[in-house]
C-alpha cells in the first residue's frame, strides 16, 4: 500500500502521470489512515504552498456532495495540490460541473474521476420524499430534486426504497451520466487516460466504498 510520501512524489512537476489504479491506490491508502485515526495531513506546510504558486498536478478529481461532513481532502488524507475538487448538493451535474471535469482531464491530465456520495444525503432524501409525496420543494431546491429523481426511479425499479440504497444508485447513475454528457470525459476514459470510480462514504465509520467502475481500473485491485 502506498503512503503520503508517494503522494508527494506523484504530485510533483517532474513525476510521470499516474495510472487510474495507482491514483485510486493513493486515495484508498489515505482513507485507510483517516479511518484508523492515523492521518498524516500531508502537503499542508508553507513549502508545499509555495511550490504550487505556478502549477498543479493533482492525482484525482473528486466530484462530491456539498455536505459539510464530506470534506474530500480530510477523508482521503491529502493536502494542497493533491486533488481537484468539484462539489454540488447530491452530486448534481450541470454545465459548470461538466466544464470543471473536462478541464481536469484535458488540461490537468488527471487520471481518475471520483464520484463521491454519502449516506443520509439531504438532497437524495428530499428527492425520495418528493417522489413519495408527489410534492416538489420550492425555489432552486426543486432543480436539485428534479435532477436526482431519475436515480430514485431507477432505485425503485430495482426494489430499493431506502435513502442510503438510493444514494448508491445515484452515484452509479451519475458515474454513467458523465460518460453520456461529456464527449471529452468519454474520450478520455475510452483512451485509457482516465477512469471513473463511484464511491459511497459512511458518515459513521469514515470508509469510502466503491460501487461503480468505468474504465481501466482492475476491480480486484479497487477493494
Amino acid at each position: 500500500m502506498t503512503d503520503s510520501a508517494d503522494l508527494k512524489t506523484a504530485t510533483s512537476p517532474s513525476s510521470s502521470p499516474l495510472s487510474p489504479s495507482a491514483a485510486w491506490d493513493l486515495l484508498r491508502a489515505g482513507n485507510e489512515r483517516f479511518v484508523t485515526d492515523s492521518s498524516n495531513h500531508p502537503n499542508q506546510d508553507a513549502a508545499r504552498r509555495a511550490s504550487l504558486t505556478h502549477e498543479q498536478h493533482p492525482v484525482a478529481v473528486i466530484f462530491g456532495c456539498s455536505d459539510s461532513r464530506l470534506a474530500a481532502e480530510i477523508i482521503f488524507d491529502v493536502g494542497l495540490g493533491d486533488v481537484f475538487v468539484v462539489r454540488t448538493a447530491g452530486q448534481v451535474i450541470d454545465d459548470a460541473v461538466l466544464g470543471s471535469l473536462e478541464y481536469s482531464v484535458d488540461v490537468l491530465d488527471i487520471p481518475l474521476i471520483v464520484v463521491l456520495g454519502h449516506d443520509s444525503c439531504g438532497a437524495v432524501t428530499a428527492a425520495v420524499d418528493s417522489y413519495v409525496s408527489g410534492e416538489m420543494p420550492p425555489g432552486f431546491i426543486r432543480s436539485l430534486v428534479e435532477r436526482i429523481i431519475p436515480s430514485v426511479i431507477s432505485a425503485r425499479r430495482a426494489g430499493v426504497k431506502d435513502v442510503n440504497g438510493t444514494v448508491a444508485e445515484n452515484v452509479r447513475q451519475i458515474s454513467s451520466r458523465l460518460m453520456e454528457s461529456s464527449m471529452s470525459v468519454s474520450k478520455a476514459v475510452n483512451e485509457g487516460r482516465t477512469a471513473i470510480i463511484g464511491v459511497t462514504y459512511s458518515l459513521d465509520n469514515g470508509t469510502a466504498n466503491p460501487v461503480k467502475i468505468i474504465g481501466d481500473l482492475d476491480p480486484d485491485e479497487v477493494g
